[in-house]
């Protein structure tokens, strides 16, 4: 994985701002920590920052290629998981490689299929590809949106970067907060408009979108969407089949020259995954390293619930055990816990899912120690149903998203000043304009109608939110996180699925759970779902109380005109009881919340910005 930043301007020669595309770059150091490359023209500088993890002496960029008198330069942060694949039909076509790179590989599609290339990958991946004779350049972003791709306009330029903040090392972009930013913040945060970068005039390249920009302007184009069609498959052939694609996506995930691991929570999952990645160790000789998080003095405090009703330890280990791998526990304590809040905000560029974020940060930085690559489980519950909000009548019939029924309540936690937002409104229009490019199959009944519309909110939303966090978390550690369960072809076909195929045996993931029978031991495959674990240490709760009453006390905290001074005194009081429900998802609640705006001041603060409400 690697980190790209560019500037193009193609009325205006800019090859002397060097020092500006080189602090652009620098920003993404740790999404590359093994090399630096640069590309300079009249009309266009390319940054890139390289983790390397395939080919190191024939992978570095940024790339350039001559074809037919025409040359093509390309900045890739990515893994192409059909590089073989490709390659072999491009030999066929004439080409030839100077290297067994997927960064090659990918600059050779472009130039032989044109903007078509991003329909014949599969990968994780942002890119762009300058072609200079034509005096374009073109930067996509894969269909599920695993890696990040943000942009803007600015007199003429085009200015891009992995991150956000690669963009605002640029002169001409400002971190500037609009009232509909800030109403973005507070209505769908942590989540995301799909294509908003918060700040003004920054946006992010949507997941399936291509962008061309050329001497006439700018074209976004969606080039993959979800799409119905009849699923003509029982349950014994669908299992079978689901079952085929899983265990494929996830073996091709596992190249690397460098160190691979695998996240294991003990969940239906990471088990999956860790137990096909471990069979691919055992063939080759090797035995796979896995990962469990944990917190310091949870068992002493854990109480289940509704959400978490097992503490996942337990089910790692004896994962572990049955897959034979070395497994490791990350065990993070309150103080660091906290203390890495303002390292997530730093990472992610706005605030985030508070410790949920600062805790997978450690995890990752611990983790990087021992391996350059790890796959992860992402996804699948977004696919096969794994949330309550799948299964609870009041959620399949809510007219909102599930995740984010609190926004009303929000709003008892803003400034009279802010009291005017119309957060309920602006989710409404998010929810609805969503629900327009649901597509639906002929003759589908009510519910599975509303199951289809579910599953691409899921999709198009919330799995999203955890892609840009389990990316931003761990690239900031300089590791790089690979998702199976993010592979087009297995969300093309689950979306497909009928519902009462998904939930066989009236169980949530029922299909997912039929086809890991062999893989997995069945107490494992049957155990109720468990989410990602948080803290329930009483000492973090402590912690971030006190923060935030400092942060109260503290006239010159920016967030303190956007919020009601009574209503967090409340909150901090009551450790963040007083906020009944959860401000996101299912694990925001309590310390988490006040955490979460934490996070905001950090940001605020950090990132110096500058409102216009």
């Amino acid at each position: 994985m690697c980190g790209i930043a560019g500037w193009v301007n193609f009325q205006k020669n800019i090859s002397k701002e060097t020092e500006i595309i080189k602090n652009m770059t620098r920003t993404l150091k740790k999404r590359g920590p093994d090399d630096e490359g640069y590309y300079i023209s009249t009309n266009t500088l390319l940054g890139h920052r390289r983790l390397v993890v395939v080919d190191p002496s024939g992978g570095s960029q940024p790339m350039a290629k001559v074809i037919n008198g025409n040359k093509y330069i390309i900045v890739y942060n990515g893994e192409l998981y059909n590089t073989e694949d490709l390659r072999k039909i491009l030999l066929s076509e004439g080409y030839k490689f100077d290297s067994y790179s997927d960064t090659e590989v990918l600059l050779v599609s472009y130039i032989h299929w044109g903007m078509d290339c991003v329909k014949k990958i599969n990968g994780i991946f942002a890119f762009a590809i300058l072609d200079e004779a034509n005096e374009s350049i073109f930067l996509a972003r894969d269909p599920l949106g695993v890696k990040p791709l943000f942009y803007t306009v600015k007199d003429n330029s085009l200015i891009f970067g992995s991150e956000i903040k690669t963009l605002l090392a640029h002169p001409m972009v400002e971190p500037i907060l609009t009232r509909e930013g800030l109403t973005e913040v507070f209505a769908l945060g942590p989540a995301r408009a799909l294509g908003s970068g918060v700040f003004k005039d920054i946006h992010e390249v949507p997941p399936a979108y291509y962008l061309m920009y050329d001497k006439y302007g700018l074209k976004l184009e969606e080039y993959w969407k979800l799409q119905c069609s009849e699923h003509k498959e029982d349950e014994e052939a669908t299992a079978y089949h689901l079952r085929s694609l899983l265990v494929d996506a996830i073996t091709r995930q596992l190249t690397a020259d460098v160190p691979v691991c695998t996240f294991l929570s003990g969940g239906l999952d990471s088990s999956a995954i860790s137990a096909i990645a471990s069979k691919e160790f055992q063939k080759q000789g090797n035995i796979l390293n896995t990962y469990a998080i944990d917190y310091e003095d949870d068992d002493l405090y854990f109480e289940a619930n509704e959400f978490e009703p097992t503490s996942d330890k337990v089910w790692a280990q004896k994962t572990s055990k049955y897959i034979k791998s070395n497994h490791h526990v990350v065990v993070n304590n309150s103080e660091d816990l906290a203390s890495a809040l303002v390292d997530s905000v730093k990472a992610y560029d706005l605030p985030g899912m508070a410790d949920i974020d600062s805790s997978l940060y450690l995890f990752c930085k611990e983790i990087r120690k021992h391996a350059t690559v790890a796959v992860s489980g992402e996804c699948a519950d977004e696919i096969f149903g794994g949330y309550p909000w799948f299964r609870r009548p009041e959620d399949i019939n809510a007219n909102t998203f599930p995740w984010s029924k609190s926004v009303g309540a929000r709003k008892e936690i803003l400034s009279e000043d802010l009291k005017s937002l119309d957060l309920e409104g602006y989710l409404d229009n998010q929810y609805k304009s969503s629900l327009k490019k649901v597509p639906y199959l002929d003759g589908e009944s009510k519910l599975d109608r509303r199951m289809r519309e579910l599953f691409y909110l899921n999709i198009k939303w919330f799995m999203i939110t955890l892609l840009n966090r389990k990316d931003r978390m761990s690239m900031s550690n300089s590791l790089e996180v690979r998702v199976p369960f993010a592979d087009y072809r297995l969300v093309e076909y689950a979306f497909n699925i009928p519902s009462h195929i998904k939930f066989y045996k009236d169980r949530e993931k029922g299909i997912l759970r039929k086809a890991l029978k062999g893989i997995l031991p069945d107490d494992i495959i049957y155990r109720k779902k468990s989410p990602y674990p948080k803290t329930h240490n009483p000492m973090y709760t402590k912690i971030v109380q006190q923060w935030m009453s400092d942060i109260l006390k503290d006239k010159s905290s920016p967030i303190l005109p956007l919020i009601d001074k009574k209503a967090i005194s409340t909150l901090i009081e009551t450790g963040g009881a007083s906020f009944k429900a959860p401000w996101f998802g299912q694990l925001m609640r309590g310390p988490q919340l006040l955490a979460y705006l934490i996070q905001v001041n950090t940001w605020l603060k950090e990132y110096k910005i500058k409102l216009e409400l």
